[in-house]
């Protein structure tokens, strides 16, 4: 099929959903393909046999490339407003790039095996909602001693970051180690394959683990997501297009999803503080639910029924 070819007109709907959509990763620190891939791969058979993509390959790669937009839209405003910690994002770029690559590249592989992929979906999705659910942020620690507190100011490197709007974020340098490098790795080629992990693992290491706050983790998450969503996106892109030629993306939804996402990218940073991170987190994490439960449904109806 040649692009001329395509109903531009056909998915006009996704405009504002995809604002809406990024307007809550923005404030989530959540990538927003983890929502546009479920909307692509289940909503849209629902809608008619001229919606559904071709394959699965082509619903995470058109999910992964509109997040680059939304993301890059939002980390215009978040470097706005001088909240991106660069320097503590780069251990997370160095793990995340080459295993999302790498995931990307498994995904071309297994694109045939799309039951598969939908019951991996399905169980990623279940896994993460129970994740968000649960979480707890660092304010629900029990308090510290005054000798537990002194001790880790002798020990900690602190790092300060100056707002625009004035307020200074002073916090304990952020640690990767071991165990967040693997989750870091895990959630890169998670978002390679299935279109979504990296924001979800990043997130909370910073709030959870190294107590960073939530408006310069948001932020530097943004930065973190960007970097490796890209490396994947391309890779998929470009993957799609040698094998069925530029017609094998699917335009007509991007030409919509983009635009939107620039602007749901500019709505996020300047709603962030205004919507509890709690809340959202809550949200997404029942949306996840959801999610998982219905493509768990679809794998095994196409599989056994």
């Amino acid at each position: 099929m040649d692009i001329i070819a395509f109903d531009w007109t056909l998915y006009w709907f996704m405009f504002p959903v995809a604002i809406c959509v990024a307007t809550s990763a923005m404030l989530s620190g959540i990538g927003g393909a983890a929502i546009f891939a479920p909307i692509f791969m289940i909503i849209f058979p629902l809608l008619g046999p001229e919606y559904p993509f071709e394959s699965i390959a082509a619903a995470i790669g058109v999910a992964l490339l509109t997040e680059v937009f939304g993301f890059s839209s939002g980390f215009v405003g978040y470097y706005r407003k001088g909240l991106i910690d660069f320097r503590s994002a780069i251990p997370f770029i160095k793990v995340g790039v080459p295993i999302g690559i790498i995931g990307a590249i498994l995904l071309g592989v297994l694109s045939e095996y799309e039951e598969v992929l939908r019951g991996s979906y399905a169980l990623l999705m279940l896994i993460l909602s129970y994740i968000i659910i649960k979480h707890h942020g660092p304010h629900d620690a029990g308090p510290k001693t005054k000798s537990e507190v002194d001790g880790s100011l002798r020990k900690t490197k602190f790092r300060v970051i100056n707002a625009k709007d004035g307020t200074k974020y002073e916090f304990s340098i952020p640690v990767q180690g071991k165990k967040g490098g693997s989750a870091t790795g895990l959630g890169a080629f998670l978002t390679g394959l299935l279109g979504v992990g990296i924001g979800e693992v990043v997130m909370p290491q910073l709030v959870k683990r190294n107590n960073v706050p939530i408006p310069v983790a948001a932020a530097t998450s943004v930065f973190i997501v960007i970097v490796v969503v890209a490396s994947a996106s391309f890779t998929q892109i470009s993957s799609l297009i040698a094998e069925g030629g530029m017609a094998a993306v699917p335009w007509n939804v991007v030409v919509y999803t983009i635009p939107a996402v620039i602007i749901g990218g500019q709505i996020g940073p300047r709603l962030q503080g205004k919507v509890s991170q709690r809340t959202m987190e809550k949200a997404i994490g029942y949306l996840f639910l959801v999610v998982g439960i219905s493509m768990g449904w679809i794998a095994i109806r196409n599989s056994f029924f």
